[in-house]
């Protein structure tokens, strides 16, 4: 297969995708005192609330969007179930028990499942480039899983294995979510889509953040929660999927899949800035394999040059 230089619409669609994965892996990491503050599923109803009340204007259809079908709606459907409250559940259970650090190391399998999934579900091929750079992404988890990750200076806990359990099955949730959105903006806008499956996720969510919004004191959250609450919702339901979407109307769902890679990496650096998580040398070559695969799809290929 031929793999020409990337277009500027291409290029651009590198830096939405890069700056919607960068933004998801901020929040997973700077969640984790929130999670230290409230039930997990009012967390994610709060979310998926605040989220509601600023997309309300995106609801509205565009003139490029299809009808919405039986098929598209349960895409919509499926796309929030697994990358919106699923996904959410099992990465703030999951951050509640590990560090964002070791987080971050089990998020860098995203590229390859997601490539796996593009192949096996878009049929998509595997170029010779983007093969390099899964290798790469799975090179920097190897040497974290063999020099350690950085953790926290409370330590992760006894429960960390299941902590970093439920953050793989982000992973899986996550990749459904590359591949069905790629699937969802060949209809809609990047907006509609954002504020559609944000509701199914407010649905979702509205009996468990009853439940256990009965015992608990709201009024206790400091405005500092409070700032961070409202950035975790528009972040996570609002810009991050946006950027994402946006980029994936101008790339293969398979080259998007590299660009997950700035989740963990992230996830990671934000632990170690802010959270106060030690950062070691294979942390640093794990990063560099990870800004490798980026530079192997987004940089021009040779004039001329081919690939499988």
């Amino acid at each position: 297969m031929r793999e020409t230089n990337p277009t500027p619409e291409r290029l651009a669609g590198y830096g939405l995708l890069l700056a919607g994965m960068a933004l998801v892996g901020l929040y997973v990491a700077l969640v984790k005192p929130l999670v230290a503050a409230m039930p997990v599923f009012l967390l994610a109803w709060l979310r998926f609330g605040i989220g509601a009340v600023a997309m309300l204007p995106w609801l509205r259809a565009t003139p490029g969007d299809a009808p919405i079908d039986a098929r598209i709606a349960r895409t919509l459907f499926l796309q929030s179930l697994l990358g919106n409250f699923l996904f959410s559940v099992f990465m703030l259970y999951g951050v509640s028990m590990t560090s964002a650090s070791a987080a971050g190391v089990v998020l860098a399998t995203l590229p390859a499942v997601v490539a796996l999934f593009a192949w096996v579900f878009l049929r998509e091929t595997m170029t010779q480039r983007s093969a390099l750079a899964v290798m790469l992404a799975a090179a920097g988890i190897a040497v974290l899983s063999a020099g350690g990750n950085a953790t926290s200076t409370a330590g992760p806990g006894e429960r960390a294995w299941l902590g970093n359990l439920l953050v793989f099955a982000c992973v899986g949730c996550e990749a459904a979510y590359v591949i069905l959105g790629k699937r969802l903006t060949a209809s809609l806008s990047p907006q509609r889509i954002s504020a559609l499956i944000n509701a199914w996720g407010l649905a979702l969510t509205t009996p468990f953040g009853l439940w256990q919004a009965r015992g608990f004191d709201i009024g206790a959250l400091t405005p500092g929660l409070w700032t961070l609450l409202v950035f975790y919702a528009l972040s996570a339901s609002m810009f991050s999927t946006w950027l994402w979407l946006s980029g994936l109307r101008r790339v293969p769902a398979q080259h998007s899949g590299v660009f997950t890679v700035a989740l963990p990496v992230t996830a990671s650096a934000t632990g170690v800035a802010f959270l106060g998580e030690r950062f070691g040398a294979s942390d640093a070559i794990a990063f560099a394999c990870a800004a490798a695969g980026i530079a192997l799809v987004a940089w021009p290929a040779p004039t001329g040059a081919g690939h499988r």
